[in-house]
């Protein structure tokens, strides 16, 4: 399996995955598509810390940008990002619709180059209407809008709002969409078929807002690591490294693991912060190449809840109903509830970002006053292939569809003839239905 694997000791954010995915093969030619939507210009450079090569990648205002290159001659400098933002890629709802203003301390740590606040501020909404103006690929955008779907529930929590009533400021701003957009084209282009991170470092001492100061990591970026697969580990100076917004695309995309995994190395590079340290290169390291031999580790949560009175019909419907909303597998299994009077446990197992939604999809059908959600982390999952097999019956052709299971290195355990189609061969042929699932098995192994 193609994986890539993100070392999170200096921790991580939006432009620094940027120069990473750059330096590690992804081609800046894909973020066109941002630049000709956004009054924005992406600028690569190449960067040296503590003697480690790097790639930077600013992203600036178009107005700015000329004046900006002027002004950095030679290209090798490192740049605060101003007071606006300060380096730091800081999603705020205050629920009143006032900016948080923020001091320097805020970015001690990364000073990424952006002309940060550039362009107008957002609602959630209005950056859900701007992604998905741009013209995205299907996978590109659905996994942008995931991403600020992390950021909307993480500041709702935070601030006791709804993600509807959340208003993006810094990360609502053009350049703030285009370091989630770009990294969201910059990974669908290295074609990755699994990214997972090392433990991500968040810094320490504190960070000021408008509502006071705060120890490090930020409010936001502790509410993404509780919905995300990976953990958190202080230090390793104190500065603040883990923003919100590299916390909510790692939340995303990436699968928690204790060191870098066993990989044949395709390709490497380093995206650059902006500061420099005394002792440790301000880069996150980027790994790509074949995993060996095991399955892939999915992030889920579970849902359940108990029903007394729910009628066959709607425990029938459930499996299609909930799978719509975004269920990934769903349980129903008889019970003993008070009073000894039969019932279900219904199980529903989801991705953290669908939660939400399918607790309430699961609600309005069975009509449940309360859903339970248990941590249950994440899943091991083989990858799966359907493949479609012909089948000669008395001189006709009929096709039967098999899913395959194997492990990240090919290497195949479960070979299973999907029912439907092996029960309508047998319908037309007269054979068993075992029998037709026999051959088609048989067939799709050689």
């Amino acid at each position: 399996m193609r994986t890539l694997a993100f070392d999170g000791r200096m921790g991580a954010s939006g432009d620094m995955l940027l120069g990473a995915l750059v330096a590690a093969g992804a081609d800046p030619a894909v973020l066109d598509r941002v630049e000709e939507a956004l009054p924005v210009r992406y600028e690569p450079r190449s960067v040296v810390k503590n003697g480690i090569a790097a790639t930077a990648v600013d992203v600036r205002h178009a107005d700015e940008a000329d004046e900006a290159n002027e002004v950095e001659g030679d290209g090798d400098h490192d740049h605060d990002e101003g007071a606006a933002k300060n380096g730091h890629d800081h999603t705020h709802d205050d629920g009143n619709d006032h900016a948080h203003d923020h001091t320097h301390s805020h970015d001690e740590g990364h000073g990424h180059g952006h002309a940060e606040g550039a362009g107008p501020n957002r609602t959630y909404a209005e950056v859900v209407d701007l992604v998905e103006s741009m013209d995205l690929p299907s996978g590109v955008e659905s996994d942008a809008l995931g991403v600020f779907e992390l950021l909307g529930q993480a500041e709702a929590s935070v601030h006791g709002t709804d993600i509807d009533g959340t208003h993006f400021h810094e990360v609502g701003a053009d350049d703030a969409i285009a370091d989630v957009v770009g990294v969201a084209l910059l990974l669908d282009d290295l074609g990755v078929e699994r990214v997972v991170t090392t433990p991500l470092s968040t810094g320490g001492g504190e960070v000021s807002m408008s509502h006071g100061t705060y120890p490090v990591p930020a409010p936001a970026v502790v509410e993404l690591a509780e919905r995300a697969d990976w953990s958190l580990k202080g230090g390793p100076i104190e500065m603040e490294l883990l923003t919100p917004t590299g916390a909510a695309l790692l939340a995303h995309y990436a699968d928690g693991v204790d060191s870098l995994p066993d990989l044949d190395v395709a390709a490497s590079g380093y995206g650059a912060g902006g500061y420099d340290f005394e002792r440790y290169p301000n880069v996150l390291r980027a790994v790509v190449g074949e995993s060996r031999g095991g399955l892939s580790k999915d992030a889920i949560t579970v849902l359940e809840t108990n029903l007394d009175d729910a009628t066959p019909e709607v425990l029938g419907g459930l499996q299609e109903s909930l799978a719509d909303a975004g269920a990934r597998d769903v349980s129903i299994l008889p019970a003993t509830m008070k009073k000894s009077r039969p019932g279900h446990l219904v199980k529903v197992v989801v991705k953290p970002e669908d939660a939400q939604r399918v607790a309430r999809r699961l609600a309005e059908e069975t009509g449940t006053l309360g859903v339970r959600e248990h941590g249950a982390g994440h899943r091991w999952i083989a990858d799966r292939e359907v493949r479609t097999v012909e089948l000669a019956v008395d001189g006709r052709t009929y096709e039967v569809a098999v899913k395959i299971g194997a492990d990240d290195e090919g290497a195949v355990f479960d070979v299973s003839a999907e029912y439907d189609d092996a029960a309508a061969v047998a319908r037309e042929t007269g054979l068993p239905v075992r029998e037709v699932a026999r051959r088609a098995e048989a067939a799709a192994r050689e």
